[in-house]
């Protein structure tokens, strides 16, 4: 690995062990917008994905928005028409905005709603979206104008960003009492907390790749986790393992 590599964990791990300490959702967003703000990030948004009898205001779990977009964007309905909660819906991995397609002549409010974000100085943006095994829609929506957007960073964002998220959800819910994972599970999303993928674990721990790609799998169901650094973010974030 790099020196930036090193230095962009360090970076994430600094600010996990800070949400560690929050209490409130305020407070979540005070230490994203000092962390976050590292790669350019203005603005984010969490929150789940409604269904068509839903309304998005009820399911924002907190925001950092311009308040005059933020209004705007309520009242016109614009959940409806945004190509990145359509992305959302349709992809587990986290994605730049641009990434999410449309056809401005052919959907005009999608490039509505777009054009409307960048007037607000969200030029840019990066989604993570959340699937729960039980149906559960959400995502952590960040932008700004210049991002720091690389192979590099992207990793560390990822796992700051699922953090930060599985922290709100558990401010906002009870904790896992019990560690459900086996001493080889937690192994196995301790060496992939820090970069290391199902290859490099099979050969530290000498077994096969096919076991630990299945050790990955059972910790993910065991945690109601879509992948691998969604199943890292709520075992860190619940203290079932340590780093």
């Amino acid at each position: 690995m790099t020196d930036g590599y090193f230095n962009h964990a360090k970076e994430a791990f600094v600010f996990i062990e800070s949400l560690d300490r929050l209490t409130t959702p305020q407070g979540v967003i005070d230490a994203m917008e000092r962390s976050f703000t590292l790669f350019g990030f203005e603005n984010f948004i969490m929150t789940g994905l409604p269904h068509p009898e839903q309304r998005i205001e009820g399911l924002v779990l907190l925001k950092k928005w311009p308040v005059e977009w933020y209004q705007l964007y309520i009242r016109r309905n614009y959940d409806r028409n945004d190509p990145v909660i359509r992305l959302c819906r349709q992809t587990v991995q986290p994605f730049e905005w641009a990434e999410a397609p449309y056809d401005a002549e052919i959907q005009p409010r999608a490039a509505e709603v777009m054009n409307g974000a960048s007037e607000f100085g969200m030029q840019e943006g990066y989604c993570l979206p959340v699937h729960g095994l039980s149906g559960y829609e959400a995502c952590l929506s960040m932008s700004g104008r210049h991002l720091d957007l690389t192979s590099r960073t992207k990793p560390a964002i990822h796992l700051m960003a699922m953090y930060a998220f599985e922290r709100v959800r558990q401010i906002l819910s009870p904790p896992i009492r019990t560690n459900p994972l086996t001493a080889r599970e937690q192994e196995t999303l301790r060496w992939a907390a820090v970069g290391k993928s199902a290859l490099d674990t099979s050969e530290i721990l000498g077994v096969t790749e096919r076991t630990i790609t299945a050790h990955i799998a059972s910790a993910c169901q065991k945690l109601n986790a879509t992948n691998k650094t969604h199943a890292v973010a709520r075992a860190l974030q619940h203290r079932l393992i340590q780093i």
